[in-house]
């Protein structure tokens, strides 16, 4: 098949072009495979053809840079096979959204290398964002002098018309401190001033989960165009994808591609980016290289004034006393904290009766007690390697030998008995294992308790060697 010179976008051998396309693409099929072709030749739109140079056009950057790095040489020769007039696929960067807003004028805005992205608006954010506590904004976030710093850059970001200097923005602390809460709060202060743009919050498990899928179902084009998409990008326990290959490069590459577009990053975790074991060094350089904001320890003076507003809230009467009681006892986290002034103002209103400091000991007594004595992941696993005689590090590996699995078994049962960590966190302890492994450890655990004397046994008296 042999064409005309002269090829424009809106020439009348347009479709004679894109035979030649159909036919070419077909070839390089064949050669590529069905994978390779769907990923990254399928997405390719042809825009024209002038002076033996086609003009086609890819949605981001990231994939213009590997198709002209992998497949432009196989293009053109393909090519110039069917029409000895071309001399070159020339590869530009053009969102179809943003395409289908400029028509007619297609070359407004473009240019090799520059990517044009049209708000997505609210269908990418229902799609892939996870839900939003209403609870959780700046007006009910109370500061302190372990939080205030993460609080102004917070703020910072939310508030700022344009990206600011530092990006990303990377939250760090212990559980229950707050980084959920501030992510959250960033997201509905610019959905409320700012709502065209596109806030995308999600956490890591759930971006690995859904990058998974794409590999699954051969939609890794739609993926990388979905969060490449998005004008602000939040990233909750970025630690989950540790030791996690293939998602940490997917990531590393979204991080790039959206800090070059000028969009906004946030990202939290549980460490500082230096401290999160399994991450390749580009990446921990990457997060390293914006606005790192831990929060620490909560003080007395934080507890009880979050523990003044959250009563504020209740519109509970609830005498002072009690409340710097529970501030004095309960030193974990925010979250237990508020979880205890919850149950003692739902117990009140159920039985009728006032609240005070004897009954808020009495209904928290189980809570009390375990912040008497809290046990750390870290102690269980030291505790039940010793009894079981196996290495430390067995806690950590990939052996499944029985005489290793079923001691670590132990270790995630008790660890789940003895400590608030939730399931995920657990299972991140244990070697970044999946939380269904943890939840399959401790109904077998149960099961063995209840056909196995002895090994009930073994599993009490660790409990209450732990606990002593």
């Amino acid at each position: 098949m042999k064409s005309k010179a002269g090829y424009s976008d809106v020439g009348t051998d347009k479709e004679a072009l894109k035979a030649e396309w159909a036919e070419v693409s077909e070839k390089l099929r064949s050669e590529v495979g069905e994978a390779a072709y769907q990923s990254w030749i399928r997405p390719i739109a042809i825009r024209g053809f002038q002076d033996g140079v086609v003009r086609a056009s890819v949605p981001t950057r990231f994939m213009r840079d590997w198709v002209v790095a992998h497949y432009s040489e196989a293009l053109a020769d393909l090519w110039q096979a069917v029409n000895a007039e071309i001399r070159s696929v020339d590869i530009v960067v053009q969102a179809e959204r943003a395409l289908k807003a400029a028509e007619p004028a297609e070359d407004a805005g473009q240019e090799s290398g520059k990517t044009v992205f049209a708000s997505p608006g609210a269908d990418i954010r229902n799609e892939i964002c996870a839900p939003l506590d209403r609870r959780f904004t700046f007006d009910q976030f109370v500061v302190g002098k372990p939080n205030e710093f993460a609080y102004a850059a917070a703020r910072r970001v939310a508030e700022a018309s344009k990206v600011p200097p530092f990006n990303p923005l990377f939250l760090y602390g212990g559980v229950g401190l707050g980084k959920t809460h501030l992510t959250h709060a960033i997201a509905w202060h610019i959905r409320q001033e700012a709502p065209s743009r596109t806030v995308v919050y999600l956490s890591a498990e759930k971006f690995m989960y859904r990058f998974i899928r794409s590999l699954r179902e051969k939609t890794t084009v739609d993926f990388k165009e979905q969060f490449r998409s998005a004008d602000v990008l939040m990233i909750d326990d970025v630690q989950f994808i540790a030791g996690k290959d293939s998602t940490q490069e997917e990531f590393f590459h979204t991080f790039n591609s959206l800090v070059d577009q000028g969009r906004q990053i946030v990202i939290s975790a549980d460490k500082s980016p230096s401290d999160l074991e399994g991450m390749e060094e580009r990446l921990v350089s990457r997060l390293n290289c914006g606005l790192v904001a831990d929060i620490h320890a909560t003080t007395y003076e934080l507890r009880l004034g979050i523990l003044q507003s959250k009563a504020h809230q209740l519109v509970a009467r609830i005498p002072e006393k009690v409340l710097e009681f529970l501030a004095h006892k309960i030193t974990s986290n925010v979250r237990e904290l508020e979880g205890a002034l919850n149950r003692v103002v739902a117990h009140a209103q159920l039985v009728g009766r006032d609240i005070t400091l004897e009954s808020t000991q009495d209904v928290l007594h189980d809570l009390l007690r375990a912040n008497d004595r809290r046990v750390t992941i870290e102690e269980i696993q030291k505790q039940v390697s010793q009894h079981f005689n196996i290495r430390l590090s067995d806690m950590h590996s990939a052996r499944r030998a029985r005489s290793v699995a079923r001691p670590r078994q132990v270790a995630m049962y008790l660890a789940k008995q003895l400590t608030t960590r939730s399931l995920p966190e657990i299972g991140r302890k244990f070697g970044n294992r999946d939380h269904t492994t943890v939840m399959h450890a401790v109904r077998k655990v149960d099961e063995l308790k209840e056909r196995d004397t002895a090994f009930a046994e073994d599993v009490e008296l660790l409990r209450r060697m732990l606990e002593g």
